[in-house]
């Protein structure tokens, strides 16, 4: 090897979680490594082999289609150079011993695995390597290249080789373009790359193509080619989303910098893919499809809300929490966490209140952790409303068993607060504010309930008020305008004579003449 080259590190395992610890124990580069991918059996990573030429082989033993004892006979007879060591568990020693029978240069215990024994092995497997010729330029090109978009996506910031990369990369734009894939659908997630590889040789030939493994089981495709091929691709993507139920596309808009690779994917393509949980129809995300502002909603006032629970006010509180999700499920970029933290609360919320209350809860308790892992699953939003829904409605007829709690009380409050405010300048959104409300929604609750419209109403009571006052009192009319709540004097007049049918001077005069 040349002097400063990196010993290029192959790890392949069934868990991410173990790939990803490996790749974090060590400095890889400042102790002479480079990891230069990652495969999930050993299948995978006979094809990387081929890719990316690498001098050590981390695999585990036991994985699903091809294990590591199979990985182990198959690359030392193909590939001598290559040293391998072997992770095992506890109790797996006749497969570790069979590996070494077929070349294996060291083993580790997974329980055990720490950075000073994984350093140790690695060094003992760097010692074992024939002196080989040089590899190949493609090859060379194709390892920085897994390499420097592992790092990118992982968040580091890159001193690049802009030579390098314009002689890796002839085309001007970069696009990624991501599937996401349910768990344990390795033979779609298999299926999936081959057939757009094939499509990117055969159909897009001037398309230079990556692919590699994104988060959350997302399949990610670095594309470099020029803007008139976005179209074509598109529609391929889209034909091959209306046949794989399930998985998720998306596709981001070009750039211009390879350093830009990491921002890209987590900017645009994980914002994307949070966009289809909320609009599951949509079987292929672009960026333009997703509106520059989301609709965001004002936050939840829990005190509020417990406090009129705690009151018996089950309508208003049930109709100001329904109100809140339906705007809750127009903001599509709230988290999906978030958006699912805020259902599972409400539920353990209200059931802890109503127990307290003395409520009948034992059905609500025992199938509360059923809603919480059913919104955990859920896969769109409409799906957790739905749930949520089943919840509330079990609720309602809980509280509702024990009578008494009728739209009619509720509509009593808020006509004792017209006739205790009629004086101040109230309009429909500032009564919908106090109580929590829509100001649609209490227009349309007002006039259900009391078999006439708010301002209607509102006019009744301020009306009767500035009769009684015209009466019973001196006042100038223009003053007695202001104290039943109107700041216009001539509207005021307008108003006594429609319910009254004269005007309030001559209403006073009639009163007097009796």
């Amino acid at each position: 090897m040349k002097s400063g080259e990196l010993y290029r590190t192959l790890i392949v395992d069934d868990e991410k979680l173990i790939r990803q610890g490996i790749k974090h124990y060590i400095n890889w580069e400042q102790e002479g490594f480079q990891v230069i991918g990652e495969a999930s059996n050993g299948q995978e990573a006979l094809e990387l082999i081929e890719q990316t030429n690498p001098h050590i082989i981390l695999t585990d033993i036991v994985m699903p289609i091809m294990d590591g004892e199979e990985l182990t006979r198959i690359v030392k007879e193909k590939y001598p150079h290559i040293q391998i060591i072997i992770l095992s568990s506890f109790g797996e020693f006749d497969y570790v011993r069979s590996t070494f029978q077929h070349g294996a240069v060291d083993y580790m215990l997974k329980p055990k695995l720490d950075a000073e024994g994984l350093l140790m092995v690695l060094k003992k497997a760097v010692s074992k390597i024939p002196a080989t010729p040089e590899s190949q330029k493609s090859k060379d090109h194709s390892i920085s290249v897994t390499y420097l978009i592992d790092r990118l996506m992982s968040g580091y910031k890159e001193d690049l080789d802009e030579e390098l990369v314009s002689g890796i990369f002839p085309n001007s734009t970069y696009f990624l373009m991501v599937v996401n894939v349910c768990d344990g659908e390795e033979e779609f997630e298999q299926s999936t790359k081959e057939k757009f590889s094939s499509y990117f040789d055969n159909e897009l030939k001037d398309v230079l193509h990556y692919c590699f493994t994104g988060e959350q089981n997302d399949i990610v495709f670095l594309l470099n080619m020029e803007e008139h091929h976005y179209t074509k691709l598109l529609e391929f993507v889209k034909a091959e989303a209306d046949s794989k139920i399930g998985a998720c596309f998306a596709v981001s808009k070009g750039f211009m910098d390879f350093s830009e690779i990491g921002h890209v994917y987590k900017e645009g393509i994980k914002k994307m893919l949070n966009y289809r949980f909320y609009f599951p129809e949509v079987t292929v995300l672009t960026e333009e499809e997703i509106p520059a502002e989301s609709t965001k909603t004002s936050s939840f006032n829990l005190d509020w809300f417990t406090n009129e629970l705690k009151h018996e006010r089950f309508e208003l509180a049930f109709d100001y929490l329904q109100t809140y999700v339906k705007e809750l499920l127009t903001s599509f970029t709230t988290n999906i966490f978030e958006y699912k933290s805020f259902y599972e609360n409400m539920i353990f919320t209200i059931t802890v209140l109503l127990n307290n209350m003395d409520y009948e809860v034992e059905e609500l308790e025992n199938g509360k952790f059923q809603y919480f892992n059913s919104i955990d699953e859920a896969t769109s939003a409409r799906e957790v409303v739905e749930l949520f829904d089943q919840f509330l409605a079990e609720v309602k007829k809980i509280v509702y068993a024990k009578g008494g709690h009728s739209s009619k009380s509720n509509m009593k409050m808020i006509l004792e607060y017209l006739q205790e405010h009629y004086a101040e300048p109230l309009t429909l959104t500032g009564v919908a504010n106090h109580f929590h409300f829509n100001p649609t929604y209490l227009s349309s609750y007002f006039s259900s309930n009391n078999n006439e419209g708010f301002n209607e109403y509102l006019n009744k009571v301020r009306i009767e008020e500035a009769s009684k006052l015209l009466i019973h009192d001196t006042l100038p009319i223009a003053e007695i305008s202001g104290k039943v709540g109107y700041s216009d004097h001539s509207y005021f007049c307008k108003v006594f004579k429609k319910l009254k049918g004269v005007s309030p001077s001559q209403y006073r005069r009639k009163q007097y003449m009796k």
